[in-house]
């Protein structure tokens, strides 16, 4: 039996650092196979070593299966994230001689204090994520509630008195200021980048999708009706095992700010029949491929500096903010919560209500009350 540093060793599914053990194959079985490669691979990714012979014929396809599916427990974008925090933890951990699998809770605590002075509140939270994430998938039981990690955390918020601020909510009136950015149309390529910009705006809004499900749509998510048009949301956040819901959104009353009409306009002037609905593009209307959520944060910001949109101090301009402009201005409309969960695909009524709670604030404030 030998040792090897596996990508996902340790553990029963094994952890990108661990140390795993390869097990010797039975002796009947050709150890310069491809197959007997497989085999040993997964006897020292999934198995213990002293149960590696059922690692072979159809177990061993089953098992290959598992841990295939293991890497795909959370969305390719979040286990990015987790493998950089998680990365940064274990170099910070081998510099100073610690172990970081398992990782001691005075250990994490130790860390987080370290990176306290760059990371604020939610930096510091996806850090944590990241090593419960990798300690979960090595098969360690691990938690960042343990007391001494929470006790530290909460000394390390108090201590830095950072403000949250919210993503500003764009509602309808932010809308068609940033939609007066995108310019008429002049025909021909060089109209493409702004009838694109357009039908992202309404569609984000009209839709309150967060902007990973907007830049994730293709053509064939998308289905006009008489009434107006139905997105299908294959993969979400709060979907990570990729149910998929529908998103339905009426034709507006106003040409210029109808959501579904600048979509048509769109698809038809880009000839998009198939693949990505909002590709990046050159100035001159050139397709550079599909547009990632930093595309989206990019044309907001261009847009917004250049009709002069300015937003709160204690609040910061993010296209999160579309979606949170939609959900406000619908309850101040009058919404009710099982509408608003319904089509933002929200599944916590808290998550909700904090919204509702935003948008009274100003609807129910008492100095309309006052003779001013």
């Amino acid at each position: 039996m030998r040792s090897l540093a596996g990508k996902c060793g340790g553990g029963f599914w094994g952890s990108m650092a661990a140390e795993v053990s390869i097990a010797v194959l039975p002796p009947d079985v050709d150890q310069t196979s491809p197959a007997a490669r497989r085999v040993m691979r997964i006897a020292g990714e999934a198995l213990p070593p002293e149960l590696a012979h059922l690692a072979t014929g159809a177990l061993g396809d089953a098992l290959a299966k598992a841990v295939n599916y293991s890497q795909r427990s959370v969305s390719p974008t979040t286990e990015k994230i987790y493998a950089d925090d998680w990365n940064a933890f274990r170099d910070w951990c081998l510099d100073h001689r610690a172990p970081y699998l398992p990782a001691p809770p005075a250990i994490v605590a130790a860390y987080l204090a370290g990176r306290a002075a760059t990371l604020g509140r939610s930096g510091l939270r996806l850090v944590l994520a990241a090593i419960a994430f990798h300690h979960r998938r090595a098969g360690h039981l691990w938690s960042s509630g343990d007391p001494v990690i929470a006790t530290v955390m909460r000394g390390i918020l108090r201590e830095q008195k950072r403000p949250v601020r919210p993503a500003a909510a764009i509602t309808s009136t932010e809308i068609r200021l940033l939609l007066s950015g995108c310019g008429d149309d002049p025909g021909g390529a060089a109209g493409l980048p702004g009838l694109r910009d357009r039908a992202l705006l309404l569609t984000c809004f009209a839709g309150g999708l967060r902007r990973s499900e907007l830049v994730g749509l293709d053509r064939e998510d998308v289905r006009f009706t008489p009434e107006g048009l139905v997105l299908r949301i294959r993969h979400s956040k709060g979907d990570q095992e990729g149910e998929g819901a529908d998103v339905g959104i009426a034709r507006g009353s106003r040409p210029h700010t109808c959501p579904v009409r600048a979509m048509e306009i769109w698809l038809r002037r880009a000839g998009i029949t198939y693949g990505a609905i909002f590709p990046r593009l050159t100035a001159a209307g050139t397709n550079e491929g599909r547009l990632t959520g930093n595309g989206v944060w990019k044309i907001l910001r261009r847009l917004a500096a250049q009709v002069e949109m300015v937003v709160d101090d204690g609040e910061r301009l993010s296209p999160h903010g579309m979606r949170a402009g939609f959900i406000t201005e619908a309850y101040l409309n009058g919404a009710l919560d099982e509408q608003v969960m319904a089509h933002a695909r929200q599944k916590d009524v808290n998550t909700t209500r904090r919204y509702r709670k935003r948008a009274k604030t100003v609807a129910a404030s008492p100095t309309k009350l006052l003779d001013l």
